[in-house]
Parts: C-alpha cells; structure tokens; sequence
C-alpha cells in the first residue's frame, strides 16, 4: 500500500509498505480522510525518529474484522482514536485520563497517511473506535479528535457547555474570552466557547485569512496580534480583561500577551506547544500572589471527549466543514505539510489517500 512517510517538514515521500495484517480483535481500516494536524509539524518533536507515518484525524471504511471483534462489521464507517487510556490507573481514575501510560504508548499502525491503518485490540475495548452517522461525511470526522481536545480543554479551564463548575465569576453568559491564534484550534474554541454562552469573544492572529474565519465563526473582534495589547481587550469589554484566555498560539509573544490579558479571577488555559526548551519568566505577584489567577493546559482528549465532539459535529452546533481550506490526495502530502508549518493560507488540509 501507499503510505507519505515522514522525513522533516519539507520532506515527505510517497513509499510503498506492506497493508498490515490484522490479530484477533483487530480491524483494518481504509482511511477516506486524514488530517493535517498542527502538531504533526513539530519538526523539533519528531526529527530524531524519523521515517515516521503521521495522521492521527482520521476517518474511513472497515475494511476487515479480526475474529472476536463482534461490534463491528466490513463497511461500517468509522473514526479511531490513535491513543486510549486505561481506565483503571490513578490518572485515568482522577479524570486525567490524557496523561494515562497507557494512552500515551498506544497507536494505530501506522499513522493515517496510508491506504490503510490496523486498529489494535486495545484501541477498540477500551472505546477508541466511533461509528459515524450517515450525516457525518469523512472529511467531517476528521475534526472529532481536534475538537475532544477542546472539548477537554474547556472542561479543565470550567469553562464548559456540559455544566459542572463552569459557572464560576457569574456564569459562562457573563464571561469574556480571548483566543490568541485563530489556526484550527483557536477556531473551535471560538465556536465552543460562544456555544457556551460567552459574552464577548475576542480572537488574534497575523493572517487575515484566519482573522476573517474567526469573525465567520462566532467572534466578536478580531484583530492583528502584531497590534493587540491588553489596552485594546478592555476597549471591547467595558474595561476589563479577559476572564477565559485560551493560547492556541506557540510563540512566545502569544504566551506574554495571553498572561498580561488576563483579568483578577480568571484563568489561562495553554492549549498550545511551545518551540523546544522554550522558557518563560511568569510574574508570580500580578498573576498569583493578589489576583487569584489560574494558569492551566490539557492534552489530548478521552474517549468521551471524543463522543461529545463527534455528538457537537453530527447535531451542527459546531461548523467544521467551512474550516477546509485544502485537499490533496496522499500524494500532495508534502504540499499539505508545507502549507500547515507555514500557518499563513492554509486553515485545515486533509488528506483523502484513496485518491
């Protein structure tokens, strides 16, 4: 089969592998759909590990079922998650299921730039595999994985459309929110956060093409980061800063605006990864000592995550087919690849490998 293997940002080769063979439990699946997530453009990330098969957003066909597999059927339309947490250890039990062994040594073979992909055992018992509804196109099911991230993410930060403690500093109706980066995360957090309730949202970047999605999808101003300064939030919201500042942006300008904007009470969530080994001063006396801020992050999503994600895609509370800015077949790999670490034209690539 055809797999876009992985060498560095600007090096991705169409090679030939083996279709993999499948065990008891398993399934192959055919992937329709793949797409280009940010992070697979983590050059510093993966340069040591390289040829690597990425393309953890998947969707497509099973295409064969392992005996003992009885939830599961040749032709049945899916998504997979590429990482599954056990359920049983200290993290999973505490609701921190994305920082569980298990799910961080788990993965389909190999990634979802391919023809095909083998689910382990694992990936299907503990909830890793969601059949889609005939309303939900592949090119759609990519955006489950991005959106459970987010979906978690707000969840952590008790900003959340489920309830919970999500009614802090009078309620979600009453919140302001600014999004630093409007790349495909900060977009869904956009739409999440204004599904939530929010008052006033506020969105930055350095491309106006992705300025322009942001105003599309649900927010309120959207401005140049290169002009942005917290002056500028309390313009929009009657003087004060942002309750709910989400970083989806990895540079370090972002995250010095991020913790400048944020108000007394409120809290940042670091959505984003940072170049390798970046470091930053945080002043403990404005954001800690007298202000009652909380910094926090999240990663990955669970398999609930990714259930309430793909509920939020299939019912169009959540818009994610005006996100697509481009498709390429597997071999426009590398074109997708350079676009995305560009971050400039480009908002989500997918890659369809059966073309």
């Amino acid at each position: 089969m055809r797999v876009a293997s992985y060498y560095s940002n600007s090096d991705i080769r169409l090679e030939e592998k083996p279709r993999p063979t499948i065990g008891e439990g398993e399934l192959l699946v055919r992937i329709e759909a793949s797409g280009i997530c940010g992070t697979d453009c983590l050059e510093w990330y993966r340069i040591n590990r390289v040829p690597l098969v990425l393309g953890h957003e998947i969707a497509g066909v099973v295409a064969e079922v392992g005996r003992g597999a009885r939830l599961y059927k040749v032709g049945d339309r899916v998504s997979v998650s590429h990482h599954v947490p056990c359920g049983k250890c200290r993290f999973c039990k505490s609701g921190h299921e994305s920082v569980c062994d298990t799910l961080r040594k788990t993965n389909f073979d190999p990634g979802g730039f391919s023809e095909f992909v083998r689910v382990p055992k694992i990936n299907i018992e503990k909830g890793g595999v969601y059949k889609l509804p005939k309303n939900v196109s592949f090119e759609e099911a990519t955006f489950i994985e991005p959106l459970a991230c987010v979906v978690r993410g707000q969840r952590l930060a008790n900003f959340s459309a489920e309830g919970g403690s999500a009614d802090l500093c009078g309620g979600r109706k009453d919140k302001s929110v600014l999004v630093i980066g409007s790349g495909i995360s900060g977009l869904l957090h956009i739409q999440l956060a204004k599904l939530g309730g929010a008052k006033i949202i506020v969105a930055t970047d350095i491309s106006e093409p992705r300025l322009k999605a942001a105003r599309k999808l649900g927010a309120d101003y959207a401005i140049d980061a290169r002009g942005y300064t917290p002056k500028r939030f309390k313009e929009f919201n009657s003087g004060y800063l942002a309750d709910f500042v989400i970083i989806c942006a990895g540079a370090r300008q972002a995250f010095e605006q991020g913790l400048r904007s944020v108000e007394r009470g409120g809290t940042v969530l670091v959505f984003a990864a940072a170049g390798k080994n970046m470091t930053m001063p945080v002043p403990i006396n404005d954001i800690f000592w007298r202000n009652e801020v909380t910094i926090t992050s999240s990663y990955a999503g669970s398999p609930d995550d990714h259930r309430q994600a793909l509920e939020k895609i299939a019912s169009h509370k959540i818009n994610v087919y005006d996100m697509i800015t481009h498709r390429f077949g597997l071999g426009g790999t590398g074109r997708g690849f350079r676009l995305v670490a560009k971050a400039k034209e480009s908002i989500k690539v997918i890659i369809e490998p059966q073309k």
